[in-house]
């Protein structure tokens, strides 16, 4: 499914979000704050987007992502690229200095899985941070934003996307996903410590924060 939207892939994003997406991104390199000669993984990547404005602080970021299809179209992005399975990362235990996932633990089948799996390519003393979609916490915006989901998106979608069917899964995702407690548990239940979070757009995202002990 991922490898049939990765053409249209940045675009789509930027359209369906109102062109919040690149103020995510920057939010959660801040979040991240990545240092010149620190190591990053940037799971669940995509086309490179994101690696890239990590990037821009200096340090070493590489982009990992199940799909290959989703790797080939960020190709001319020239950032180190990586295909891998975020419940089997192809990586040494304490690899990195900080680990980061946006728009993509949603889609793991194994999510606390996949968090264990950061926490042990982590240094001890790094950080972890999630950037997801999540439940607004306005309750006139939340119907709203919830009609958007289920009626809106797909119609956009199908205006912009190379896969457009794509999107009916992705508004779908976003409702059944966990609340911003629920997911801050599951990050502390997997063993990072300090774990929180904080709402972005009214709570239409939230990064989630956590470190591993240590160090």
């Amino acid at each position: 499914m991922f490898d049939g939207v990765a053409r249209r892939y940045d675009l789509t994003n930027t359209v369906i979000s109102a062109g919040q997406d690149r103020y995510w991104r920057w939010l959660t390199r801040k979040a991240i704050a990545p240092r010149p000669g620190e190591r990053v993984l940037d799971l669940a990547a995509g086309t490179g987007v994101s690696t890239v404005e990590l990037g821009r602080s200096g340090a070493w970021c590489v982009a990992t992502d199940f799909s290959q299809g989703m790797l080939a179209a960020g190709r001319f992005r020239k950032v180190p690229m990586v295909a891998g399975d975020a419940m089997a990362l192809p990586f040494a235990d304490s690899s990195f200095d900080a680990v980061t996932i946006s728009f993509g633990l949603r889609n793991v089948a194994d999510i606390d899985l996949a968090l264990r799996e950061m926490l042990r390519v982590t240094k001890p003393g790094g950080r972890l941070v999630i950037c997801e979609f999540s439940t607004p916490v306005i309750p006139g915006f939340k119907t709203l934003y919830m009609e958007y989901l289920m009626k809106a998106l797909p119609k956009v979608a199908r205006a912009v996307s190379s896969n457009p069917d794509a999107y009916v899964y992705l508004a779908e995702s976003i409702r059944a996903w966990p609340n911003q407690r629920q997911l801050g548990r599951r990050v502390a239940e997997a063993g990072w410590s300090g774990a929180k979070w904080r709402n972005l757009t009214g709570g239409v995202v939230a990064l989630h924060r956590g470190y591993k002990l240590g160090g």
